[in-house]
């Protein structure tokens, strides 16, 4: 089973490349969602957040994420701890989901997750990472037309994310989408050739 790494910053279009692989029958595992599975109430995160965080970011019950951003994305250290908690119960169910594809048959997974390679390496057991790439005026214009953020919002999060350019080096495959979703096919599909 071979394992290959898929990343990009945030309104890139990695859900976009992420689906079409899914259309090949290629598992894609999202880190991201399941960042958000993990602190749900019977998630292995949940209470160390609430520990951390404290029961203000609750709502009915649940871990309020916008709450939980508010306080995350303008403090550096509380970002680190959050990371700190999440990080591990995410891998701990990338590693239970990546047994289960490969018990069922599969033998190419792609991980996706905006913070592959953050420290300018790819980590052990990927065969190879892919980075799916697009101007940065492109990616603010669609957190506002495609999520509803303001301008100042989307170039915050933006800005929080260590630059993708960074990361082209390191990869064995970009996609570049600054163009339709078809030029974005057009390319995940040549690589599923090569795989």
């Amino acid at each position: 089973m071979k394992l290959y790494a898929l990343t990009g910053g945030i309104g890139a279009g990695k859900s976009a490349a992420s689906q079409r692989f899914a259309h090949h029958d290629i598992p894609v595992i999202d880190s991201d969602a399941l960042g958000h599975i993990v602190i749900q109430p019977e998630g292995e995160a949940y209470q160390p957040v609430l520990d951390r965080f404290g029961e203000g970011i609750l709502v009915d019950g649940q871990i309020h994420r916008p709450a939980l951003g508010e306080i995350v994305f303008n403090d550096p250290k509380a970002l680190a701890d959050l990371n700190a908690i999440v990080h591990p119960a995410v891998f701990n169910e990338t590693a239970r989901r990546t047994a289960e594809f490969a018990q069922a048959g599969h033998n190419i997974i792609i991980i996706e997750a905006a913070l592959h390679a953050e420290d300018g390496k790819l980590r052990d057991g990927f065969e190879g990472l892919i980075v799916v790439h697009c101007p940065v005026n492109i990616r603010i214009q669609r957190l506002i037309n495609d999520r509803g953020m303001s301008r100042e919002d989307a170039e915050a999060r933006i800005a929080s994310q260590t630059p993708p350019e960074n990361k082209l080096p390191l990869a064995k495959w970009i996609i570049h989408n600054d163009s339709n979703l078809q030029h974005l096919h057009d390319q995940v599909d040549a690589i599923v050739e090569e795989l």
